[in-house]
């Protein structure tokens, strides 16, 4: 009955649509807001839907003024007049995406399943104009006979590719069927998105004194913080948040609760319920393949990786098989230590060592082996001295600053930065949204509420960006305090951050990078965050102010491969089942559940302790987000960042300023100017070499070979290939 009037009320809401064009509505002005950045006090959810309408008919007016116009083809009066277009979409876009993300409710959620339809209509119609394609391709095929730039050749074949990639080639009645096809799975991936937000909020696990009386304090505050919110004072609430998940599967020695807790989680929108998504991943599959073979593709994953660094499934294959089998054995060996452990307190033969087991002996196995407790670490990295600790690696590297400023945040726990370059000049807005929410989804990510972009005039328009986690809360006795996973996820978003602030490029389509690119300048950042020199900087305890100790950071040195297989193994997991299902060549009915069991398990030998990062059903990344057929380019671009970090350790200064001005210029500010690997090799000056990243992961092992044969580098050129010139 809920969903039903949250239907009928967007229904209501689009009938009243002509009376909402004519109501005062903020993205119908322009934002009087200290730095332009949106007046979120301001915009309320009925605005959104006329603010879109709005803004396609601008943007269809001013394509049409494109292809009306009756002078032949040019640059500037095609490519660059279509990249000044939209703009108005591009504000109500950026706005509306990022609020559904970090602050929904049902009322956006309704709205998000009508207006992203509307949206992959809009993008149709464009990219399947035909006499506006013939202006694009007349430029395209003429674009090294006139004295065009780099930037203006490199921005006339990504439109032209857009358009080809869209569709623009297929004859009227595939065009009508790709647009149905793009309709349907925007309305799916919004279903499903929604689905996993539900099934996250409606699971809570309520326990008394007596079943919390062995965890550390700060998760019974913070779980008794939770049941007080939900109205159940005196008890204590676990959710299916990481903030509040992790630490329970840590650090229980309830096993039964921690087996509940862990399979409400792995069960996610699998219950065969209202919020089951395994329908929806079988409609996605059949849709997606059905578009990959009218553009010519053997598969959704050719499809989607043909325009990226890696250019085919098998180089990513490649790849992930690499690191796969090393993975497994290295978890194999972290389980025989727990089961050690398991043994000498369950001794009945029955009693097996399962996948909620291993958290909490692996926290066992850490503080034996390394005598470090997640715990007292924790105490060392408060939110805001880790935050800081960013700051002043950022100041150091780049030297730009960070002042706290008074602008409009879209809920109260939200804090916000100028950010000032090293001559003081304004680089942009940067939000901070730290704290699960019932309205914000799960894990950590960054966008921009707006990008930058440059002026009729050649002025620069700052960027405004938000960062947003899901960090534990502060209770009445401590701070919020993190865990070392918790801090190379800040330093990891805070790259993304950077990438969005940095980049300077003229036309708004040579902003994005390929998306096995993408994942570079956040995960280059993670490197300096557990380094001596930087935990000496910012890790200092909450309450007595005294920096970490020696003996700490040596144990954390020392740990840096611990739990190693496991990571690996479930991160690889997750990139291998994605690539898996969207490799389908002939759609057949995908029973969800049977499929990535035989693909992992049985094809490929996952040990059955380990599950996946994420099972199918709740893989936001690909079946709610931009990653489908792409989880991989965490892993491809970790042998990117390994590599490129490298950088600063050959110059014998972590935080020398003259390679870092090198990764500002050829990457950071770069866009997306050129392709991946020409970026890549203008900061690094050779291809990337995977050596780094297999050591970091604990996976490398020297070759052993005849000393009279020349070892040539381990690099990854072959797969990492740059594009072919068109």
């Amino acid at each position: 009955m809920k969903r039903l009037a949250v239907i009928l009320l967007a229904i209501a809401m689009i009938g009243c649509n002509k009376e909402a064009e004519q109501l005062p509505n903020p993205f119908f002005e322009s934002w009087n807001t200290p730095y332009g950045v949106p007046p979120f006090e301001s915009i309320k959810d009925y605005h959104y839907l006329p603010a879109f309408e709005r803004a396609i008919s601008l943007h269809n007016d001013e394509i049409a003024s494109i292809v009306e116009n009756a002078e032949e083809p040019t640059f500037e009066n095609t490519i660059a007049a279509m990249d000044r277009s939209g703009r108005m979409l591009s504000d109500v876009s950026n706005v509306f995406g990022m609020i559904c993300a970090a602050e929904t409710n049902d009322t956006l959620q309704a709205l998000e399943g009508e207006i992203m339809p509307m949206l992959s209509a809009h993008s149709d119609a464009i990219l399947m104009n035909e006499p506006l394609f013939a202006r694009v391709k007349a430029v395209y095929d003429t674009r090294l006979s006139h004295d065009l730039d780099a930037d203006q050749i490199r921005l006339t074949e990504k439109t032209y590719d857009d358009f080809v990639r869209s569709g623009a080639l297929l004859d009227a009645d595939k065009k009508a069927r790709l647009k149905q096809i793009n309709e349907e799975l925007s309305a799916l991936s919004v279903r499903f998105g929604s689905n996993v937000l539900a099934e996250n909020n409606n699971y809570v696990m309520y326990l008394e004194d007596k079943d919390v009386a062995p965890l550390p304090a700060s998760i019974k505050d913070a779980a008794r913080l939770k049941a007080k919110e939900l109205g159940e004072e005196g008890k204590y609430a676990f959710t299916l948040h990481k903030p509040s998940l992790i630490p329970f599967l840590t650090f229980s020695p309830d096993r039964k609760a921690r087996e509940q807790l862990y399979r409400a989680y792995i069960n996610r929108c699998n219950n065969n319920n209202e919020y089951d998504n395994k329908q929806i991943i079988d409609d996605m599959i059949r849709l997606r393949t059905e578009k990959a073979h009218m553009l010519g593709y053997d598969s959704y994953a050719h499809y989607v990786i043909s325009d990226q660094m890696a250019g085919d499934p098998k180089a990513v294959y490649a790849l992930l098989d690499e690191i796969w089998t090393p993975a497994v054995e290295s978890a194999k060996a972290e389980l025989a230590e727990m089961e050690r452990m398991f043994k000498n307190t369950h001794t009945d033969a029955e009693d097996k060592f399962e996948a909620w087991d291993w958290w909490f002996y692996a926290e066992k196995v850490r503080g034996e082996k390394y005598a470090l407790n997640e715990e007292v670490i924790r105490s060392y990295f408060s939110l805001d001295n880790t935050r800081q600790g960013i700051f002043n690696l950022a100041n150091r590297l780049f030297g730009i600053t960070f002042r706290p400023v008074n602008v409009p945040v879209y809920h109260k726990e939200v804090s916000a930065y100028e950010v000032l370059d090293k001559d003081e000049s304004h680089l942009g807005i940067l939000y901070f949204d730290f704290h699960p929410r019932a309205g914000k989804g799960q894990g950590a990510w960054c966008g921009y509420y707006r990008e930058q972009r440059y002026e009729a005039d050649g002025t620069r328009t700052a960027p405004v960006v938000g960062i947003v986690c899901n960090f534990t809360r502060p209770t009445e006795s401590t701070p919020s305090l993190l865990t070392l996973d918790e801090v190379t996820t800040l330093f990891h978003e805070f790259g993304h951050a950077l990438h969005f602030l940095f980049t300077n490029v003229r036309y708004n389509g040579l902003i994005g990078v390929e998306g096995d690119f993408v994942e570079l300048p956040s995960q280059i950042m993670e490197n300096w965050a557990l380094t001596p020199e930087m935990l000496r900087s910012y890790a200092t305890h909450y309450r007595t102010g005294e920096v970490i100790r020696d003996q700490f950071i040596s144990r954390i040195q020392h740990s840096a491969l611990f739990n190693q297989g496991f990571n690996t193994t479930e991160l690889v997991a997750s990139a291998l089942s994605d690539l898996d299902i969207h490799s389908t060549t002939e759609y057949k009915p995908i029973d969800v559940d049977g499929y990535e069991y035989n693909a992992l398990y049985e094809k490929r030998g996952m040990i059955p302790q380990i599950e996946p990062r994420y099972h199918y059903t709740y893989f936001a990344h690909i079946f709610a987000g931009g990653y489908s057929a792409g989880y991989y380019f965490y892993i491809w671009a970790e042998v990117l960042d390994k590599d490129a970090f490298e950088a600063f350790r050959e110059s014998g200064d972590l935080f020398d300023r003259r390679t870092a001005d090198a990764l500002r210029r050829e990457i950071l500010s770069a866009g997306g100017s050129k392709d991946g690997m020409s970026l890549y090799n203008a900061f690094r000056g050779k291809n990337p070499d995977k050596t780094a990243m297999l050591k970091a992961r604990g996976l490398w092992k020297e070759p052993v070979v005849d000393s009279t044969v020349t070892i040539k580098e381990l690099s990854v050129a072959e797969m990492l290939k740059m594009k072919k010139t068109k």
